[in-house]
């Protein structure tokens, strides 16, 4: 708590861009400097990128702070479902945005956004478990009661994200990663609680880099920042759990309170140009819904499992969406679990 208040602190006191330029409050390591340098030698609209660790923190940003300046957020799916319905989110003119065809069917138009009124498909991709080999066996780490091994005592790394987090608990006990029952919820946390003496520590600025630095051994990791961490250590492997995993979908998405409207858009179909949506996704390494930039990127990202897994893996995926109601009951079990309550 006392990180998120710090981080609000700081962001606060950011300075404003000028008329004409473009603010993108982002997840951390979510887009490649060379790419917004490239938009504005194209366009000569500078951007300014400005970044969070959680969907909470932007929450929270874009909510208590009207004059915010930020003009393109990136939420994931359940925060396009509250944040559109409590008016923080301005509706997409897609005549703006004619990249926007080049997205796959599979990821536009779906029942959280019809019609996509407020969200533009970014990145999509897992949150599995990525093991480094050099120090525990492969075969040790296969589902999520495995965590729970005596060995892996302090040693394990968990995503600072509800939603992530709460998903291997809900799965553990046989339930559907956006369950709504207060007493699933509740056995949720319980699993996690007893987990925690083996949680060496929470972070979703850049959770690769604990085991990058054998920090920890273990570590809950979207699949992007697992495909970097194997290209940097090929020992660490990513593991998709027995019990099933969550599945998610980030959007570039309009604030309420955006100052630069017009180049916000020319900044979404900017990205959704194949060529460079391929860059993108090439060097993050998540995966990407747009279908002409999966055509150019080499064959070795395109057939990694990591970012594009086989059908019979995704099958046992499940996708984030809102928790409606169930949401404070949500909030107030994470906030017991990171205060060790």
């Amino acid at each position: 708590m006392k990180k998120l208040i710090f981080a609000l602190l700081m962001l606060a006191i950011s300075s404003t861009a000028t008329a004409g330029d473009l603010i993108l409050y982002n997840w951390s390591e979510y887009m490649p400097r060379e790419v917004l340098e490239q938009f504005t030698k194209e366009t000569g609209i500078k951007v300014k990128e400005v970044t969070y660790d959680s969907n909470e923190a932007m929450y929270t940003k874009i909510k208590m702070v009207k004059d915010h300046d930020y003009d393109i957020v990136v939420p994931s799916t359940d925060f396009v479902v509250r944040m559109s319905a409590e008016g923080l989110l301005l509706p997409i003119d897609k005549s703006k945005i004619p990249n926007f065809k080049n997205l796959d069917k599979r990821f536009v138009n779906l029942d959280f956004d019809k019609g996509n009124k407020y969200s533009v498909p970014y990145f999509w991709g897992s949150s599995g478990i990525a093991v480094n080999t050099d120090f525990v066996p492969l075969e040790n780490v296969k589902s999520i009661k495995d965590l729970l091994r005596p060995e892996l005592k302090g040693r394990i790394l968990l995503l600072n994200d509800l939603r992530g987090v709460f998903a291997i608990a809900l799965k553990v006990n046989g339930y559907s990663v956006n369950d709504q029952d207060p007493e699933h919820i509740k056995k949720a946390y319980e699993f996690l609680k007893k987990l925690l003496p083996s949680v060496k520590l929470f972070d979703s600025d850049s959770p690769k880099q604990a085991l990058l630095s054998n920090e920890a051994m273990v570590g809950q990791l979207w699949n992007g920042e697992a495909f970097v961490a194997s290209q940097e250590n090929p020992a660490i492997k990513y593991v998709y759990p027995q019990e099933g995993y969550s599945l998610w979908m980030d959007h570039l998405a309009i604030p309420r309170g955006a100052n630069n409207i017009e180049e916000a858009y020319k900044f979404i179909n900017f990205v959704l140009r194949p060529d460079i949506s391929a860059r993108i996704a090439e060097e993050m390494g998540y995966s990407s819904p747009n279908a002409e930039a999966v055509k150019l990127l080499p064959e070795a990202v395109r057939n990694n499992p990591i970012s594009y897994p086989p059908d019979e893996i995704l099958a046992r995926g499940e996708f984030e969406v809102g928790l409606g109601k169930a949401t404070p009951v949500y909030e107030k079990y994470w906030l017991k679990l990171k205060t060790a309550d």
